[in-house]
């Protein structure tokens, strides 16, 4: 991957990175077309597509995590992605079952919150799985989706921290026509789950009709939401919460611009979504 990167940067091609854990769907092809408009049509498009098992609890879903090769390979294919990353654990983590691999990337201030909070392991496995890859594609921009919001905001600044001479572009949420959030991890969901994980949307476009066109207290703010989610019999709250979209700072006042954040367990399914307001 590194000799092909080196080869296309002499040859003055730029290089777009969409990171994944494969089982894409029409989310992640957006944020391919996102890349190709970056890099033009003389540039190279790699999806990396990579199952991380270090962002993983060990009560989490690693085992399961849904796997579909075949159906990536087509979907990349159709989009025109010129190739794709699929390393295996032994060359990402090295000795790692034996205890000889002891490096990793940690961020110390945006992942204290939310997600952080959570999954306490979490995002020192995204932060370093991450820093491998990008060290492995080379990429000139890379390319994630705001689904993840604090995810994009974390690997912005060890991009800037760590030096990387990489543009990290945040591109919008892909979303079902009744405005679920596309992820993989939908296809946990039975049909009557599906149905009811519109609530997540539905408690976004709450919360922006609330602050329209007034300040909302953000106590005021995260009982109406929990109340809304509540009329979804399937639904269990992790966490609601309201902030600076840049610094990840807790909002004191929700208001027109501030973000907000939820994360709601449909069964067994855990969902996250968010929206600036």
């Amino acid at each position: 991957m590194q000799r092909a990167a080196q080869s296309w940067h002499r040859e003055g091609r730029r290089i777009g990175f969409v990171p994944t854990m494969g089982f894409l769907h029409d989310g992640h092809m957006s944020l391919v077309r996102d890349a190709r408009r970056r890099v033009g049509p003389d540039g190279i498009v790699i999806v990396s597509i990579y199952v991380n098992p270090t962002q993983f609890a060990p009560t989490e879903d690693l085992s399961r995590y849904p796997r579909d090769l075949k159906r990536d390979y087509a979907l990349c294919r159709a989009d025109g992605v010129d190739g794709i990353f699929l390393p295996s654990d032994a060359v990402m983590y090295p000795g790692r079952d034996a205890g000889a691999y002891s490096t990793y990337v940690a961020e110390e201030s945006l992942t204290r919150r939310m997600e952080g909070a959570s999954r306490p392991t979490h995002f020192r496995g995204v932060t370093t799985i991450v820093a491998k890859l990008f060290h492995c594609v080379l990429p000139d921009v890379a390319v994630f989706g705001a689904k993840d919001w604090q995810q994009a905001v974390v690997i912005r600044r060890m991009t800037v921290d760590l030096n990387f001479p990489i543009q990290i572009v945040v591109a919008p949420t892909g979303r079902a026509s009744d405005g679920l959030a596309l992820s993989s991890r939908n296809a946990y969901l039975s049909p009557t789950e599906r149905e009811q994980a519109t609530v997540l949307w539905r408690a976004l476009n709450a919360a922006r009709v609330a602050v329209a066109k007034k300040t909302v207290s953000v106590a005021e703010l995260e009982k109406a939401v929990r109340r809304l989610i509540a009329t979804a019999p399937a639904a269990r709250v992790d966490y609601v919460e309201f902030f600076d979209g840049e610094t990840l700072e807790p909002a004191v006042q929700v208001k027109r611009g501030t973000h907000m954040a939820l994360a709601v367990f449909l069964g067994k399914t855990r969902l996250i979504d968010n929206a600036r307001l």
